[in-house]
């Protein structure tokens, strides 16, 4: 089974970071654009202080898909490529020469 990316799992805890507290400011009776606002500023402030490693393991992780030496290839690229070309080449001779 294959783990959780990073991504995902920093997402899900940012998120969560933020609507924990709204909904608690939300059931206490706090006007709604104050608890946002309070709620946007907790879930930013306790991510940086407590999601250090996932946020740079994510950027590395960013980085390194950015600048591969070698660009990623499928399988079927190749017979992507052969099928266009050969769908062009109908349409480059039923074209007139220029004279």
């Amino acid at each position: 089974m294959k783990s959780v990316p990073v991504w995902i799992w920093y997402t899900a805890i940012r998120v969560l970071l933020f609507a924990v507290p709204l909904a608690v400011l939300l059931i206490a009776g706090v006007t709604p654009w104050i608890s946002a606002l309070v709620a946007a500023v907790f879930g930013f402030s306790a991510s940086l202080l407590f999601l250090r490693r996932p946020r740079e393991s994510m950027s590395s992780e960013l980085y390194a898909a950015r600048h591969r030496e070698k660009p990623l290839t499928r399988e079927d690229d190749e017979a992507e490529d052969a099928a266009i070309a050969a769908a062009d080449e109908p349409a480059a001779a039923r074209k007139p020469a220029a004279e």
